[in-house]
């Protein structure tokens, strides 16, 4: 629904009343699609993997993250329009917590299983009944409130991964204590354990994987924290401590992943969840945590919901649409379902402040960010161009599993703010959209795969290195060295069979205003805007600047990936260094660079150079020298 869209666009996003009017602007399209009982929330016949009653509960439950802040604070200094707008919410979800959870109704969301969805989905149940007692409990009848608490209790007699989903049970268990009802003490000291077991050190936790640090951290085990920490103040008042201190300590890093603009690096699975990432500043303002200046804060949360409202992420009918830049099933996971985006009203959160909390008077302010810093938890480097704005992890060490597209979401050399990355729909060059990464075939076979897993890693102040078996006899040791807007690849590749070698820049958009460049446009040396030479291969577009230059030989080409492999745009090329090599040690040297306007021919000519010996390597680039041993 373009209507939606062109008035998020508009919205300032400056005060609150405006995070309000973004809020109900993407509500009231689904006000038709509740159900009969207000339990469930239909939006679509896309498939999760736990089937479609529960994705239509989840869809209930997950708007209910934007719906309860807002419905516990005053509002009656807005228009009537809105109160009365704001009154139909909670009617709504007043009646569908009453059906939902009533076993003779029609719309009760049923018995729950060992690691049954609906356990996700009650977080935003608990969490808006603890911000909201009165409304949303009180109010009910002695038999409802029965209902509720006997439907929510199912949780402690069933099994619950070992993950953030703890944090599921421990505000179920926080919310029957705050409410005065019997409540699990034994299942929340266990749960809160389980937590602690992720912990590890200097704010940051693991997901129940420890190879895997990914957006799970601020939007799910510390966004949780945070609230318990804040309205478990008092009951548990050393454990609030600590969840705010570890928060606190957390933010200083966590704010590297985004530009200052507010647009962060896609990184990493349940990216359809977009604003959500923003969730945990969210939270940082109404646990009242120190960890950042609340004109920090503020800036980089509303600059994020700003990025996030100029894009088409909207479906036909104004539903949130599974996808990151634009609407794209190919990204996505096997548990997302069509009400699986509103997990971006997390973000929400912050309408729990009080009009008057010192976050709506503070004046925005931006971060002023190192340019490169190394960041040990999430084994990443990251460069932040602060003339340009452009933020770049570079990543090792980092495995999940196989929840869709895995490796490209997670072992990818680097992940950008400004071209994104790409996923696979196949295994040839062009299907499989190897941007950023070394990808290999058996000669001749075009069957290719990148790196799935490390055998070792490290990363060090100014550089990388992975050894990993990307095919069986196929070994490789990787070390990528930043030099923004340039980074350099040296692969040391020993292999017993011939091989065919892909070695990946950024994505960058073959379109602009629906005009797609031609071939001759990456070719022709003669041509302005392309820079074309034996060993160099840069598009320099007017939309952004994305090329390789190899130091040892191959073939370079401009690699058109398949439609909507890209998270960013639909249609995108990739320059490529291929080369064949025969049985035997070689070691490969690329360089790749990638940005806007700012990189021009001087910046091309001013490219690195890399010199070998028996023990270093060795990069010169402008007035810097770094030396790695081999």
């Amino acid at each position: 629904m373009k209507e939606i869209e062109e008035e998020l666009k508009k919205n300032p996003m400056k005060t609150r009343e405006d995070v309000i009017g973004a809020l109900l602007m993407m509500c009231r399209p689904l006000k038709d699609k509740f159900s009969t009982s207000k339990s469930y929330l239909y939006l679509g016949d896309t498939g999760a993997h736990f089937g479609d009653k529960s994705a239509r509960m989840e869809g209930f439950s997950r708007v209910l993250w934007g719906i309860g802040p807002l419905l516990s604070q005053d509002i009656k200094e807005l228009p009537s329009s809105i109160q009365e707008e704001v009154e139909e919410y909670y009617n709504i979800y007043l009646e569908g917590l009453i059906h939902g959870t009533d076993p003779e109704h029609e719309g009760y969301w049923g018995e729950l299983q060992d690691f049954d969805q609906m356990m996700v989905e009650m977080a935003a149940l608990v969490t808006a009944i603890s911000l909201n007692p009165d409304k949303l409990w009180k109010n009910l009848q002695d038999n409802e409130r029965s209902n509720l608490y006997q439907w929510l209790d199912q949780i402690n007699v069933r099994k619950v991964h070992p993950n953030n989903w703890r944090f599921f049970r421990i505000l179920v268990n926080m919310t029957f204590r705050k409410l005065g009802l019997p409540w699990n003490e034994d299942n929340l000291e266990d749960d809160l354990q389980i937590i602690e077991n992720c912990y590890t050190g200097e704010g940051w936790y693991y997901d129940g994987n420890a190879g895997q640090v990914d957006y799970y951290i601020p939007f799910a085990m510390h966004f949780y924290s945070l609230i318990y920490a804040q309205m478990m103040e008092q009951e548990d008042p050393q454990r609030a401590f600590t969840f705010k201190s570890r928060s606190a300590v957390f933010a200083k890093d966590f704010i590297y992943w985004f530009g200052k603009d507010g647009s962060e690096i896609p990184f990493g699975r349940s990216l359809t969840y977009r604003f959500a990432h923003v969730a945990f500043f969210a939270a940082l303002a109404f646990s009242n945590t120190e960890g950042l200046p609340l004109g920090i804060i503020k800036g980089v949360f509303l600059k994020n919901l700003r990025h996030w409202f100029s894009k088409p992420i909207f479906d036909p009918a104004g539903h949130l649409s599974i996808g990151y830049e634009y609407p794209n099933l190919i990204m996505s996971e096997r548990y997302n379902s069509p009400g699986s985006p509103y997990w971006a009203f997390k973000a929400f959160l912050i309408l729990a402040l009080k009009p008057d909390h010192p976050f709506w008077q503070a004046k925005e302010s931006e971060y002023e960010y190192e340019p490169l810093k190394l960041q040990k938890h999430p084994h990443m480097l990251i460069a932040h161009d602060n003339r340009t704005d452009h933020v770049v992890a570079f990543t090792t060490g980092q495995h999940c599993a196989n929840h869709g597209n895995s490796a490209a979401k997670y072992e990818k050399f680097v992940y950008s703010n400004r071209f994104g990355f790409s996923v696979n729909r196949g295994t040839g060059l062009e299907d499989g959209a190897f941007d950023s990464t070394l990808a290999v075939s058996r000669a001749g076979e075009n069957f290719y795969r990148m790196r799935y897993g490390a055998s070792s890693f490290s990363v060090e102040k100014d550089h990388l290195r992975m050894r990993y078996e990307i095919l069986p006899q196929v070994q490789v040791e990787s070390i990528i060295v930043p030099l923004m807007p340039w980074h350099v690849r040296i692969h040391q590749i020993t292999t017993g069979i011939a091989i065919d070698v892909a070695d990946g820049g950024f994505a960058i958009s073959t379109q602009s205003d629906q005009v797609q460049v031609s071939e001759k446009d990456y070719i022709k040396c003669s041509d302005k805007d392309i820079l074309n030479e034996d060993d160099c291969l840069i598009a320099i577009l007017p939309w952004g600047t994305s090329g390789v230059v190899t130091a040892c030989g191959g073939e370079l080409q401009m690699i058109r990936t398949f439609p909507n492999t890209n998270l960013f745009v639909n249609l995108a090329m990739v320059p490529t260094l291929k080369k064949r090599l025969e049985a035997g040690n070689h070691t490969l040297i690329s360089m790749f660079v990638a940005g806007g306007h700012e990189v021009d021919d001087k910046v091309v000519k001013e490219r690195p150079v890399v010199e070998l010996s028996e023990e270093t390597v060795t990069i010169r680039y402008r007035e810097m020298m770094i030396s790695i041993d081999r």
